[in-house]
């Protein structure tokens, strides 16, 4: 199943973030999500006198540091950029030769952004048009300027297009590959990077290679096994090439096609079973869906050190089964930060008492379902060898295999290297000094050999290729419409070869594009392209001749493989403003979207939902807990901050409906659902949207569950989830949640 929670990867780094003048934050709380990464927020403005800006459905801890706050209306993050680009465009403030050198497709975009007038953008956003204007003008003005985003931009069901209208204000202002500016996501948690990187992801394999048969013959001859065995894994051939449900709406896979649930389109077959290990169920969209699927399954098994409470919600009784998984400090090996950075981390004590390390847990499984020897064939392929030393050669075999994202230079022997001697980088610009001269912290992807620097600064011309320096991606052809999607005539990084842009290099055109005569042995050994060059000729030859290679083209501000080319503004799916639902409509209902036939236009048409449920809903993390809280509320300390379950409400709103602060209140879902939760008193947001914290579990529509738990293992806290309530409603490309725009109703208790 795909873990679709958030997306994006830094084009620069936290520290980064330093040498920024101005910084626009969308969606995103890093004094409370990332208090030690917000130092270099702090010291920008220190620093630079940075203006700092927040864009944000609540007033936070992070717009009380902001000189400009924008309350928005969740869910509307497209037009309120519209209404900036509409004053960056008409004012001139755009960069108008990086546009036409490495952009493709801004023209339309400019279109489109004269519709959006200060006043229409406020009538829509609900921003005020003076202060909408305030704030383009201010981030145009101040560069270079970074733009940030995390879960607030990203689950919606235009939460795609949002991510992308996001890239198009920094390629419209020239902020792109430059120090001090890019965009710069905010991961949240530890290795989710790393984990996408990785596979954790229903439609590719690892290092986002296709479903195509050239990559599983690929990753088949890299695993070192039979191609033909691989295939018979497969219920049939053609499945190989399909995506899979994902960890959004797994759910759906075990109910799909029962009474009132949308159909799925898995081979006639029902999910049975549910494995998970490390990953908190609860923080999934309606845990009420999720329960019921728990207590459909025929097995569920949960793999973590604490008690996963997916455990706890289902009424199953029987095949429920609970592994102590060991903690991250109980084994060892290497994590992705959200900068693309590696961090290799070493053992502290052997896992205690009966609990096993991931790896150890997959092994026995793999032993027992009789794949084991393929399981682990790929970490003897590079030597030879008869058996495997973990986790190191788990990493190599990343290394040698993974070549899209350029990890090849990711040995376990040089992550190690830049762990051990950590002091010897700068925390700004990441490059290293003394013994590590030469090289940036984690060697960030890509990191093209085994002697490339990393590459901190994604798509920086201004440096050679050895450097960390690049231009956009060639992934899309070398024309469209008639247009070059090559980058402009000197738009090349420095000291290349090529001063133009040129198409990802292959087997056919490396002499050429390099300027280069192979031998007949490097004929003989080269891949057919650099994404599956095994020989790793065609990064080594790049390098000689400072070609990336991927590719130099244009960044692409239209996708006409997308429902829409450009990103457009469409109303969530239950939205408080239904009388802008005319002009801009969700998108046609998705049939067999990853697997599940997905509403969209039906649901929101379905009735004007903000007469039953007026009432934005919001949700969000504290400082103190993280994801679902299953690690967090066993804390006795952390817990103690927050014992319980809350909502913040606005005292008139709370007013309006009898409810008194610190009294019990309902909140009431579109969906049927509700939860009983504790009023809290607070301005932080308005009088129509309540904030939700989302680390919550152990009672279930006013329901105490504390019994399902195991003895002396409930947590400090336990409390109704947010989830239970948030609305129908996935992204049309990833399908992420739509946890961020959603209606609810209130009322005392």
């Amino acid at each position: 199943m795909a873990n679709t929670w958030g997306y994006g990867a830094m084009t620069n780094s936290l520290g980064d973030i330093q040498n920024s003048k101005a910084i626009i934050i969308f969606g995103a709380n890093p004094a409370v999500n990332h208090p030690v990464g917000f130092a270099h927020f702090l010291k920008a403005k220190e620093r630079n006198n940075a203006k700092i800006i927040v864009v944000d459905p609540r007033f936070t801890k992070t717009a009380a540091k902001a000189d400009l706050f924008a309350q928005i209306r969740p869910g509307t993050d497209i037009p309120f950029m519209y209404g900036m680009l509409h004053l960056i465009f008409k004012n001139g403030w755009h960069d108008k030769n990086f546009i036409k050198d490495r952009v493709y497709g801004m023209d339309e975009v400019m279109e489109e952004a004269k519709k959006w007038t200060p006043e229409k953008t406020a009538d829509v956003t609900g921003v005020d048009a003076g202060l909408i204007i305030q704030i383009a003008r201010a981030y145009a003005k101040s560069t270079p300027g970074t733009l940030i985003w995390a879960m607030g931009l990203t689950q919606h069901t235009i939460g795609s297009s949002n991510t992308r209208m996001a890239p198009i204000v920094q390629l419209a202002l020239g902020n792109m590959g430059v120090e001090g500016g890019g965009c710069n996501i905010l991961r949240g948690h530890d290795n989710v990077q790393g984990a996408t990187d990785m596979c954790c992801l229903s439609h590719t394999l690892p290092g986002y290679y296709g479903l195509s048969d050239g990559s599983w013959k690929y990753f088949a001859s890299s695993w070192g096994v039979d191609y033909e065995w691989l295939k018979g894994r497969f219920k049939g051939k053609e499945w190989m090439n399909k995506k899979g449900f994902t960890l959004a709406r797994w759910w759906a896979g075990v109910l799909g096609g029962n009474k009132g649930e949308d159909a799925i389109h898995n081979n006639g077959t029902n999910l049975k079973a549910l494995f998970v290990m490390g990953n908190g169920i609860t923080s999934t969209s309606q845990t009420k869906k999720v329960k019921e699927a728990l207590d459909n399954l025929d097995l569920a098994v949960f793999c973590d050190p604490f008690v996963n409470e997916g455990a706890i919600i289902t009424d199953k009784k029987d095949d429920v089964y609970i592994l102590p998984a060991a903690t991250q400090f109980e084994t060892s090996g290497s994590v992705t930060a959200t900068n693309r950075s590696a961090q290799w981390r070493n053992e502290v004590v052997k896992p205690m008492y009966e609990s096993k390390a991931d790896q150890d847990i997959m092994f026995e499984l793999a032993k027992r379902l009789g794949f084991y020897e393929q399981f682990t064939a790929g970490m003897k392929v590079k030597e030879k060898k008869k058996d495997f030393k973990w986790p190191e050669d788990a990493t190599d075999e990343i290394a040698r295999i993974i070549k899209t994202i350029g990890l090849t230079g990711w040995t376990a022997e040089r992550l190690k290297k830049h762990s051990e001697n950590w002091h010897m980088f700068d925390q700004v610009s990441l490059r290293g000094y003394g013994a590590m001269k030469g090289e940036y912290y984690g060697l960030p992807w890509p990191c093209w050999t085994e002697s490339h620097a990393g590459s901190p600064l994604l798509y920086n011309i201004n440096r050679s290729v050895k450097d960390g320096g690049m231009g956009f991606r060639n992934r899309f052809g070398l024309e469209h419409d008639g247009e070059d999607l090559l980058a402009g005539a000197g738009s090349a990084p420095k000291n290349s070869a090529n001063k133009d842009g040129y198409p990802e290099i292959n087997r056919d055109n490396i002499e050429k594009v390099l300027g280069i005569k192979l031998t007949a042995d490097e004929k003989k050994r080269i891949g057919k392209n650099w994404k599956v060059d095994t020989s790793n000729i065609i990064a080594e030859k790049c390098m000689e001749r400072g070609i990336a290679p991927y590719g130099n083209a244009k960044a692409r501000a239209k996708v006409w493989t997308f429902p829409d080319p450009i990103p457009m503004h469409r109303e969530p799916l239950h939205t408080p403003r239904h009388d802008l639902t005319k002009d801009y409509a969700a998108y046609p209902d998705k049939k067999n979207h990853y697997r599940v036939d997905t509403r969209y236009v039906s649901e929101q048409s379905k009735q004007d939902w903000s007469k039953d449920f007026p009432i934005n809903l919001v949700t969000g993390r504290l400082v103190n807990l993280n994801g679902a809280g299953v690690e967090n509320r066993a804390s006795k300390y952390l817990a103690a901050l927050t014992p319980e379950m809350f909502c913040d409400i606005h005292p008139n709103l709370a007013g309006q409906e009898g409810i008194r602060d610190g009294e019990m209140m309902w909140i009431h879902s579109p969906q049927g659902t509700k939860i009983k939760v504790k009023a809290k008193y607070s301005y932080s947001v308005s009088e129509d949207r309540i904030f939700l914290p989302f680390h919550f579990a152990g009672v279930m529509e006013g329901e105490d569950l504390s019994a399902n738990y195991p003895e002396g293992t409930k947590p400090y806290a336990i409390g109704e989830s947010a989830n239970t309530v948030t609305n129908y409603g996935y992204d049309i490309i990833t399908q992420i949640p739509e946890t961020k725009g959603g209606l609810c109703r209130v009322e005392r208790a």
